[in-house]
C-alpha cells in the first residue's frame, strides 16, 4: 500500500427489513467490504450502516454518510427491485444533486448477462455535493460482478465493472484520489488526470 495514499471514507449501507431485525446474518456489508479491501489501494475507513426498508430512513442515512461522516462514495446494497418496499433507488433520487444514470445502465449490462430479471432492477448512481452514491444488487456475487466486472475463462474482461469509472468519478467531484489494485480492477482515467508516483 502507498502510505502517501489519500485516505478514502466509504459509506456502505445494507437495507433489508429482515436483516435488520436480525432474522438472517446480513451479507451484503461482508461482501462489500472484502471486495474494496481487495480492490482499493488506499487506506480506507468504512461507515458501515444495517437499516430497514424505509424510505425516510435511507435518505436520512444517506445525508448524514455524505454530509455529517465526509463519505467520498457511499454504496448500498439491496432495495433496487419493484416490490412495494424496495425503495433504495427513491430515497437516493430523493437526496441527490445529480442523478449518474450511466451507473444503473451499466449494472443491468452485466446481470443481463446471467438473469433475463436484471431488466427489474432499478440501482442507480448519484452525486450529493462531493459524495458519489452508487446502488447495488444484494447478493455478493452479484456485487462483485457488479463492481469488477465478468471475464471469460481466460482472464479476459467481456463486460467492464463499474468500479472502473469510479475514481475519476470522485476525482471530478473533489473527492479523495483512489488508487487501485490493478489485478483486481484497474481505475480509467484520462492522461491528464493521473497523479504522477510520489517518490
Amino acid at each position: 500500500m502507498n502510505e502517501q495514499a489519500d485516505l478514502l471514507t466509504v459509506g456502505l449501507v445494507s437495507v433489508s427489513d429482515r436483516a435488520s431485525t436480525g432474522v438472517y446474518q446480513d451479507q451484503g456489508i461482508p461482501a462489500l467490504e472484502d471486495w474494496l479491501s481487495g480492490a482499493v489501494a488506499n487506506p480506507v475507513i468504512f461507515e458501515t450502516r444495517l437499516i430497514p426498508d424505509e424510505q425516510a430512513q435511507i435518505e436520512a442515512t444517506l445525508i448524514d454518510l455524505c454530509d455529517n461522516a465526509g463519505c467520498d462514495l457511499v454504496l448500498t446494497t439491496g432495495g433496487t427491485g419493484p416490490a412495494p418496499r424496495d425503495v433504495t433507488p427513491d430515497a437516493t433520487a430523493a437526496v441527490a444533486h445529480k442523478l449518474m444514470p450511466g451507473f444503473g445502465e451499466q449494472m443491468r449490462q452485466i446481470s443481463l448477462r446471467f438473469v433475463p430479471t436484471a431488466i427489474l432492477s432499478r440501482q442507480t448512481g448519484a452525486i450529493r455535493g462531493k459524495t458519489l452514491i452508487l446502488n447495488l444488487p444484494g447478493q455478493p456475487k452479484s456485487i462483485r460482478e457488479t463492481l469488477e466486472g465478468v471475464k471469460d475463462a481466460e482472464g479476459h474482461q467481456v463486460v467492464p465493472g463499474i468500479f472502473a469509472a469510479v475514481p475519476y468519478c470522485v476525482d471530478l467531484i473533489g473527492g479523495a484520489y483512489i488508487e487501485t489494485n490493478d489485478a483486481v480492477v484497474k481505475a480509467f482515467r484520462p492522461k491528464s488526470a493521473i497523479r504522477p508516483p510520489r517518490g
